[in-house]
């Protein structure tokens, strides 16, 4: 088993991970009878596509022997309605500028072929930025 889901009232929801026993709340967005005081479960779905993103260019710059320390991402998801669900994730990814062309389009490659890409339905939009200026 990877984790544990509780919901705790007031549309809330508790999530821990069993092998490290770290944890997050999630909460219903506003515009969906919730406080908004944490992530929404959807907001997890879109900050897992950068998280993801982000993890696989680190193994992939740790395997070319490059530094990619401070990169990061800013994400915004939106939404649809009927049924609700995620439309679009925008995603904007900074990383060094001090990469050669060859080691940037080896990292936009690994992160655009990443698990969660993949495991998130074809029909959400996904608008991907890689900004090299850090």
């Amino acid at each position: 088993m990877t984790s544990k889901v509780s919901y705790t009232g007031n549309l809330r929801t508790e999530c821990i991970h069993l092998r490290s026993e770290n944890s997050f709340i999630t909460d219903a967005p506003i515009d969906n009878n919730g406080l908004g005081q944490a992530f929404s479960p959807t907001d997890t779905v879109a900050t897992a596509l950068a998280s993801c993103m982000l993890t696989m260019m680190g193994i992939k710059a740790r395997d070319l022997d490059i530094e990619i320390n401070g990169s990061y991402a800013e994400v915004t998801k939106h939404m649809a309605a009927n049924p609700r669900r995620i439309s679009k994730i925008e995603l904007s990814l900074t990383l060094p500028s001090a990469l050669s062309e060859k080691h940037r389009k080896i990292l936009e490659h690994t992160a655009n072929t990443c698990p969660v890409i993949y495991s998130i339905h074809p029909d959400i939009e996904k608008a991907i930025d890689f900004q090299w200026v850090l």
